[in-house]
């Protein structure tokens, strides 16, 4: 799984990621969300466009992301999540707390 966050204000940023979002990976996805809200960022847009596949533990990596970032006042959008990826945050019901917009500027225009 790779990683880049591209900031567009101090405190939006936009986390771009790309391969499996699994047990291997996730705690990677999880501590980059908690660094940032560390950091005083509050509005992340997580763009999925690239993420090949998602599991339970790349499900919970987003919970706690968006846990870190409410207790700072802040939110979490996903931006195109590809087939895989919506069916299992559908399945979840985590597409009820997760906004999620087609596109990356829809959703980081939803969190200004």
């Amino acid at each position: 799984m790779e990683i880049v966050t591209e900031p567009r204000t101090a405190q939006q940023v936009v986390v771009r990621v790309a391969g499996r979002v699994d047990a291997e990976t996730c705690h990677l996805l999880r501590q980059q969300l908690v660094d940032l809200a560390g950091r005083s960022v509050t509005r992340v847009t997580l763009d999925m466009s690239a993420v090949s596949f998602l599991d339970s533990s790349g499900l919970s990596a987003l919970v706690a992301g968006l846990k870190a970032l409410r207790q700072v006042g802040g939110g979490l959008n996903l931006a195109a999540p590809r087939s895989q990826a919506r069916t299992a945050l559908r399945l979840t019901l985590l597409d009820t707390i997760l906004p999620i917009f087609e596109t990356v500027d829809e959703a980081v225009t939803a969190l200004t």
